[in-house]
């Protein structure tokens, strides 16, 4: 599955829009079916995290528990950056 995490935007197809993302990003690369994730370049709520807690969270399970990452864009109105 590919993950689009974005507090506005609509979904391109083909993906899964989440908004948040403890709640929902995490819980999704948990079950290590993720193959693409997207984050939305200015992720609004700090107080609920923002995707560069789900970078910390890919990042530090990978280290510690060999996690493999999905392949991680950053999309800009609608734009994909790789």
């Amino acid at each position: 599955m590919k993950v689009y995490l974005d507090d506005l935007r609509k979904t391109p197809d083909g993906w899964i829009h989440v908004y948040w993302p403890d709640d929902e990003a995490i819980a999704l690369l948990k079950t290590e079916q993720v193959e693409g994730i997207s984050f939305d370049h200015d992720l609004g709520d700090d107080e609920r995290s923002t995707g560069y807690g789900v970078i910390l969270w890919i990042k530090e399970t990978a280290a510690t528990r060999g996690f493999a990452p999905p392949k991680i864009t950053v999309h800009v109105n609608g734009l994909f950056i790789i």
